[in-house]
Formats: structure tokens, sequence, C-alpha cells
């Protein structure tokens, strides 16, 4: 064990697309004293094994594959010379940023850092949170699972797919796998609304005759040594299997594709205050969380649609960190962002108040409205309107205050869906 303490300005947990563009964003602000503590073995995280294409067009305007993605970010940090850690556990976070690590090269090693960026992005839901009844045979799968084993590893997962979720994640495979050689029998959703992107919708599954099942959930099991078949239903509005409206399908696989969950342990270590809607941490407009020089971004903060957007979050988070760490960024009050009618997680929770830039307020709408608006008011004040065909859970909404309107909040703000069908 390493005896020493290593004192860094910036140290940010995560390489993957939210760690990689945090820190290069503290670079170009000014931080050289800056260490990325990354798990994996290559830096990248989940983009490595997304192979298909659609990311950059908001950010690079070019569509690009997730490994080419993650590439531009990676070549950029090496250009600037930020020193990434791989193969490196983070053990704890504490309150006073200490952060204790451990790999294979340096042992087990403790950093003393101005300022911490947590990016540690999410993982997937597993079969044990569904309580699925049924037999516990193989050929069960997460989607990323079978994602990494089909585009990482080379390996089939099987040929007759059921795939329990509608996730992008899932949608994805469901493309996948048919593309592979296998049979996707269906995609079933236990909600009357698909939880992803409408794009992938038509893409994965539309163009591909796939039938997605919507009010239905996965009954059954079936299986001793390998999966053989799965019984689903339709569900009621209580999310109760309908009798008499099962169907069966003889597979050998199902993926699943059933939300996904920040990686937050080292994040309540550290003592931050955790969003119970969210599942991440509580942040205020410069994505600072409830310890004063933590700062959060990415996946881990709040489940994205596009990593477009982690991106763009991660570098006001690492511009923020870089300002803390050279003592720029002081502590001030602020007021609550609170959740109105039809809005479910909005982030940041807390704005600064005086504050000088815009804030793009981000929220899952809690359910499917047609040409409604997003309203954000300051007390009886209207201080923001958005207006939109449709707001759907599967896509992140999100509406912008003026750096104008932001300087003008004098006390907590609501932000609601008006209107619609």
């Amino acid at each position: 064990m390493n005896d020493s303490v290593q004192m860094v300005d910036v140290l940010i947990v995560g390489g993957g697309p939210a760690g990689l563009a945090a820190a290069i964003a503290a670079r170009e602000a000014g931080i050289r004293n800056l260490v990325v503590i990354e798990r994996e073995h290559n830096p990248g995280g989940i983009l490595r094994q997304c192979i298909h294409n659609g990311f950059g067009l908001h950010r690079f305007k070019e569509e690009l594959t997730g490994p080419e993605y993650a590439q531009r970010d990676i070549d950029r940090a090496n250009e600037l010379g930020i020193e990434i850690r791989t193969d490196t556990f983070v053990l704890s976070v504490e309150e006073d940023h200490t952060v204790t690590c451990m790999s294979a090269e340096r042992g087990i090693e403790v950093i003393q850092a101005k300022s911490i960026v947590l990016a540690m992005g999410c993982r997937e839901r597993p079969r044990g949170a569904l309580g699925t009844p049924g037999s516990r045979c193989a050929g069960i799968y997460s989607a990323g699972t079978a994602q990494k084993y089909v585009n990482l590893m080379g390996y089939m997962p099987g040929k007759r797919v059921v795939i329990l979720g509608s996730g992008d994640i899932g949608l994805i495979m469901a493309r996948r796998m048919t593309l592979q050689g296998a049979k996707v029998l269906a995609c079933v959703e236990l909600m009357p609304f698909s939880s992803g992107l409408n794009r992938n919708i038509v893409q994965c599954l539309n163009d591909y005759n796939i039938p997605l099942y919507l009010s239905h959930t996965v009954i059954d099991i079936e299986g001793k040594e390998r999966l053989t078949g799965v019984t689903v239903a339709k569900v009621d509005a209580n999310r109760r299997p309908i009798p008499g409206t099962e169907i069966h399908f003889d597979c050998d696989t199902l993926l699943l594709s059933v939300g996904l969950i920040p990686e937050n342990e080292l994040t309540q270590g550290a003592g931050v205050k955790i969003s119970p809607l969210t599942s991440g941490a509580e942040v205020d407009d410069t994505l600072q969380t409830s310890i004063p020089g933590i700062f959060a971004c990415g996946n881990v903060l709040h489940v994205h649609d596009l990593v477009d957007n982690v991106s763009a979050e991660s570098q006001k988070a690492g511009r923020a960190a870089a300002a803390y760490a050279k003592g720029e960024l002081s502590a001030c009050e602020t007021v609550c962002v609170l959740d109105g009618k039809g809005v479910r997680g909005t982030v940041p929770q807390r704005i600064r108040k005086g504050a000088a830039e815009g804030v793009d307020l981000m929220f899952r709408p809690a359910g499917v409205v047609r040409n409604a608006a997003c309203v954000v008011r300051c007390g009886d004040r209207e201080i923001a309107r958005k207006k939109a065909m449709i707001f759907t859970p599967g896509e992140m909404a999100t509406v912008k205050l003026s750096a104008d309107v932001v300087v003008s909040i004098d006390g907590d703000i609501t932000v609601s869906i008006e209107g619609g069908e």
C-alpha cells in the first residue's frame, strides 16, 4: 500500500463519455493537475460496445458510431495530456474529497482532491428486481450484456429471442440480433407506451416487422437447463395480468431492457443527498451536489437519451469543478426547482440566486401528453414556456431559461405540463 497521499486539483471518477468530457473541459479551463480514474481496461465507457450509428449529430454535426464518438474525446484527452488511470477501482469517496482507489499496478492509493466530478454512469436493472416467476435457467440476459457478447466478444446469446422492456438498448438489440441471424419474436412492454426513443421503435422494430406488445409482461419463464419458452399476458391498469390473454413463445433467449440505475454507491458513501425520483444526486445549476466541491454529471446524475447531451452537461460540470478548485465558485443562496403536474425528476433541483448563465431544465414527462406546453413559473409569474406536439416518458424534455430570466428568479420555481390531450 502507498502510504503517501497524492494531491490533485480535480479528480474525475469514470472514464466514459461523461468523465472524458468533464476532464477535457476542466483542462481547457486551466487545470493542470487533473486525474481520471477508470475501472475498465480502456476509456470510453459503454460507447465501446455501441457499434451502431446515430451518435454525435448534435455535438459534431455528423453521424458516428459509439466507438468513433468515444475516440474523439479519447484523442482530445491524449492531446491535452490528461492522465487517465485505467484498471483502477475506486473504493470510496469521502465528504472531505479524499478518494481511496486500488489497482494491480499501484496498489491501494489515497488521493486528496480540491474538487471531484462523479461520472460513474449507470447499470441495468437485473431479473431479480422484477419478481418474474419461473425457473432460473440459462438464456436470460440483460440487453447490455447481450450487446457486449455480440459486439465485443463475438458470441451469439441465442437464436430465438423475446425482449422484455422497450428501452433503447433493448430496441437496438432487437435489430442487432436480427441482423446477426436470430429470430426476434416480440418486444414486450409493461407500460402502455414505449420507454425508448421513437426513432428506435421505427428503425429497430418496425423496419424488421418485430411486433411490440404494449401493456404486456412476461408471466412465466420455462426451461430447466436452458430457456425453452416464455408466456406473456396483457396487464390491466394496475399492471396485473389479465387471465385469458396469455401468449406463449418458444424461445431460447430472453433479453431484459427494463430500466437503468445510476451507479451511486460512491455518491451515497460521500454523504451526497440523493433524489428519490432520478436516483441520482441532487444538484444546483453548476451540477454541484449537496457536498461543496463534489459535482455529478451524465447517467450517474440522471439517465439520458443522447450521449451528445451527456457531453454537454459534463463539460459544464468540468468547468464548474475547475472553478471550485481555483476558488472561483463561492457558496450562495439557492431556490428550489419543483416538479409540477405531469413532470417527474427535473434536473437541476436547485438554481443559485443571481446566477449569470442560462439554465437547461431537463425532466421526464410522467405520461404521454399531446399538443401541450411545458410551463415554468416563479410563484404566479410565468418565466418560460415550450410547446410540443408530444411529451412522452421515453424522451427527455428540456426547457431553457435564458440568463436574463435566471437573474430575475427570486423564489422557488415549478415546472409543469399544461393543456394537451
